[in-house]
């Protein structure tokens, strides 16, 4: 009755374990989110105003997205990256996770996924009927591959048509790509097609954000939306930018839009064009500010001679791998932290990592970002008294998962 192929596939684990959060949370147990991925702060007010004035809007839209939006993103994008993208590069999605699952569908060839890889692109290519090269990575290139190790697969056989994902900063490790022109040499050596997942791009710590679009646009696939700077992961906006040079695929995407979701709720799209015309600048400072302290101190206070952990760049991820000969495989250690503890890891197995490497990924957004924010002014140094107060859960959570480490 059921089709194999998705016989074989389970829930997303992001999803699933803020489900089991949930669960634990209403029996009484006190759980640490630090498992579920979602932004801590609220929707910027001139945004939300907006949508309130949009309600009433019950029209079917261009499935393409409405005209005004796509201007508006390929206005903004087009500044950023100093690079011309116009309305028609711009197809808007129920959240880009849709859009990637149709790029997956309508692609015919192998999908490269460096490990660590977020938990949907390898389902959505077993989907797509497509095959997939996973790429282990290591801790001191930033978790992301080298020019040479991506070429190296492509030479195996150059007449295969390849597709790579790569996702700075990067869910789950929390890292930037900085070997980004090496590997845009590859992409227009080998004609590599790049799907490039910038959803956290508005939080990289650093300044001067820069993707492998920035060096190959021609070749480069952007993808982004509302869900994470804008804390809007529920409104499900998304959005894909397509070069000219791949107006195919833009056209196959359209097309496969039109018999799935037809168009993305009226309303939001209409508030949306606020997120991209407005000045936002001082919400996402303060945000990256917040963000940045917090995740600091997660980093200062669990690395140890038994984590190894990356100071984070961006976005709102860390990924501790613990030192132990305890566990068979990480899903097994994250239970165990999650049953001693009541810390919520997701194991680095979910990401395309072997099961035998004792990874795991640590969200460090179970707090109240609305009164973070408020209580704090533009700029201001936030130090550990600051964490302690308006982030508690962080500091809590944080503590038991050293003192775990160390019994272990």
């Amino acid at each position: 009755m059921l089709k194999d192929l998705i016989k074989n596939l389970k829930p997303s684990s992001t999803l699933m374990i803020n489900e089991t959060s949930k669960q634990m949370e209403d029996q009484g147990k006190k759980i640490f989110k630090f498992g579920f991925g979602q932004s801590p702060f609220t929707v910027p007010q001139d945004i939300v105003e907006e949508l309130k004035k949009n309600a009433y809007q019950n029209k079917y839209l261009s499935m393409q997205g409405l005209s005004e939006l796509r201007e508006a993103i390929a206005k903004y994008i087009s500044k950023k990256k100093n690079y011309e993208y116009n309305s028609d590069n711009v197809i808007i999605g129920p959240g880009s996770k849709e859009l990637m699952f149709l790029l997956h569908v309508i692609f015919d060839g192998e999908i490269i996924l460096p490990a660590p890889s977020w938990v949907s692109y390898a389902p959505q290519a077993i989907l797509g009927r497509n095959k997939i090269q996973i790429l282990q990575t290591k801790r001191e290139n930033n978790w992301f591959p080298s020019g040479q190790e991506i070429e190296k697969i492509i030479v195996k056989d150059e007449k295969k048509n390849y597709l790579l994902f790569l996702n700075s900063p990067n869910n789950p490790s929390g890292q930037v790509c900085e070997k980004l022109d090496e590997i845009s040499n590859v992409a227009k050596k080998y004609n590599l097609i790049i799907l490039s997942d910038e959803i956290y791009s508005e939080l990289t710590f650093r300044e001067n954000y820069k993707s492998i679009s920035n060096f190959c646009p021609e070749k480069t696939i952007i993808s982004n939306g509302l869900s994470k700077w804008c804390g809007a992961g529920g409104w499900r906006l998304g959005y894909f930018i397509i070069p000219e040079t791949l107006s195919e695929i833009n056209k196959m995407i359209n097309v496969l839009a039109s018999e799935t979701f037809s168009a993305v709720s009226a309303p939001i799209q209409y508030a949306a064009i606020k997120a991209y015309e407005n000045d936002h600048v001082k919400f996402i400072r303060k945000s990256k500010n917040i963000l940045s302290a917090v995740g600091k101190y997660v980093y200062s206070n669990l690395k140890s001679n038994k984590v190894l952990i990356n100071e984070p760049q961006g976005g709102f991820y860390l990924m501790p791998e613990f030192l132990n000969n305890k566990f068979k495989t990480s899903a097994e250690m994250c239970n165990s932290i999650l049953k001693d503890t009541g810390v919520a890891l997701l194991p680095g197995s979910d990401f395309g990592f072997n099961a035998n490497k004792m990874l795991a990924r640590l969200s460090f957004t179970d707090f109240d970002g609305e009164e973070f924010m408020r209580q704090i002014e533009d700029n201001q140094k936030i130090d550990d008294l600051m964490i302690n107060k308006f982030a508690p859960k962080i500091v809590q959570g944080t503590d038991k998962l050293k003192k775990w480490s160390e019994s272990i």
